[in-house]
């Protein structure tokens, strides 16, 4: 198994860049699906998500290289199988993603519960539900999901709530369906922007991008061609985390700024600011890292929320930055229930955090965190939390699990010794005794 090695309490200073979307890159490669001709996708970050979908894909006969550094090159000319692998599926959330265009392409599919981050339960009724409505027939037996439409046909439908994937996985059915589907409640995050502009670009028609109302003229089939991954706005905000918890001076490139809003307006409320200047956004030093009370001193809340609020992915990263700033904040992710159970590692380092219960947490800062001879990530966000908190702190932490952090992070540890941090990917063969009875407590 693979751990870092971190010694933290270095200012880091440089600039970065960071990779394409993850959550726009995987939705991107399952609309490749809906075209047998070739189609190439810029800025694609080589990270562990990718490499499990491109396995999936690959193994229902997908033609799948990377023609160039962070560029894909995606064949679907022929699908041999609509039975898709259980174990790889149930490696990550986005593997359900791949149902909307098999159905449209093969109309069936037999695919088991995706996997993913455990970070509460998530269900897919919105996605049945959804795909009922163009004409989806659903069924579950021995563990896995099998599907069949005869024709997909359009329709209104009205999501139970804003869900990301299920917008994404209905739109994917709808863009080759017969007629006119309207998704209302549709979620509208930067990476479903992403989507459907990519399904413009390749025939689509798909209007009202951006809003939570989109509106998809099916047409009869798709062509081949190039687009763009947009910058990950969560790995933005983590080298913004970066910069503030260690004190440093980072500038992020080509950063895609025109998506951080809402994340500049809770950062400033943990007293963290930065200039955009062009595509990149310049992360100064000397911050104040005074959190801001609501009107009358009251505690401010900083609670995730669908987009354009607040996405709940940086939650985990926002909440190590108020370790280290002066005052009182609550976090509040109504959407996953044990998405905050992370905070017991960041107790362990010395910050003053109280779980009020699965969905809130009140973080008093400042702390001065020290090392821990032994902390796990539990999934992508908490992992890339804890990183910073060992950067933050005095001393030596060793962080395990680190597949979760490679899932979503692409050379995390490189781009890290970049900018003057001092991390290493170390190769353990087994468990010491201290890490035993870290994981028994």
């Amino acid at each position: 198994m693979q751990q870092f090695l971190i010694e933290g309490g270095v200012a880091l200073r440089g600039e970065v860049t960071p990779g394409g979307n993850k959550n726009a890159i995987l939705k991107m490669m399952a609309g490749c699906l809906l075209t047998d001709h070739p189609v190439i996708l810029h800025n694609a970050p080589d990270i562990g998500d990718v490499r499990t979908l491109i396995e999936i894909m690959r193994k229902i006969g997908v033609q799948i290289e990377w023609i160039a550094e962070k560029t894909l090159k995606i064949h679907a000319e022929k699908i041999h199988s609509t039975s898709l692998d259980r174990e790889l599926t149930q490696k990550l959330r986005a593997s359900f993603v791949l149902a909307g265009p098999m159905l449209a392409r093969c109309h069936q599919l037999e695919i088991a519960p995706p996997g993913g981050d455990l970070i509460g339960e998530r269900r897919l009724d919105a996605h049945i539900n959804g795909f009922k409505k163009l004409g989806v027939n659903t069924r579950y037996e021995k563990g896995m999901f099998i599907m069949n439409v005869s024709e997909p046909c359009g329709a209104d439908v009205l999501l139970q709530e804003a869900s990301v994937t299920a917008t994404e996985n209905i739109l994917l059915l709808a863009v080759l369906a017969k007629g006119t589907t309207i998704i209302r409640n549709a979620a509208s995050e930067p990476h479903i922007q992403d989507l459907c502009q990519m399904l413009n670009i390749l025939g689509a028609k798909i209007d009202g991008v951006g809003s939570n109302r989109l509106t998809i003229e099916g047409v009869d089939r798709l062509h081949g061609g190039e687009v763009r991954c947009g910058a990950d706005f969560m790995e933005v905000g983590s080298w913004i985390g970066v910069a503030a918890v260690t004190g440093g001076e980072i500038r992020i490139k080509d950063a895609d700024p025109q998506h951080m809003d809402m994340v500049a307006l809770v950062f400033e409320r943990l007293g963290v600011t930065w200039q955009v200047e062009g595509q990149d956004i310049l992360v100064p030093p000397n911050q104040s890292m005074a959190i801001q009370p609501d009107f009358g001193g009251r505690i401010p809340i900083i609670k995730a929320q669908p987009w354009p609020a607040f996405p709940p992915d940086l939650m985990s990263i926002a909440l190590t930055v108020a370790t280290q700033s002066a005052g009182t904040v609550m976090f509040h992710d109504w959407m996953y229930e044990s998405r905050l159970f992370f905070t017991d590692k960041l107790v362990r380092m010395g910050a003053r955090i109280t779980l009020c219960d699965p969905h809130r947490v009140l973080v008093q800062g400042p702390t001065a965190l020290k090392g821990s001879p032994y902390i796990s990530s539990p999934d992508i966000r908490a992992g890339m939390a804890m990183v910073l908190a060992a950067l933050a702190a005095k001393g030596e932490t060793r962080i395990a699990n680190i597949g979760q952090i490679d899932r979503g992070y692409e050379k995390i540890e490189h781009k890290l010794r970049s900018l003057g941090a001092k991390i290493q990917r170390i190769n353990v063969e087994k468990l010491q005794t201290v890490e035993i009875e870290q994981i028994r407590t």
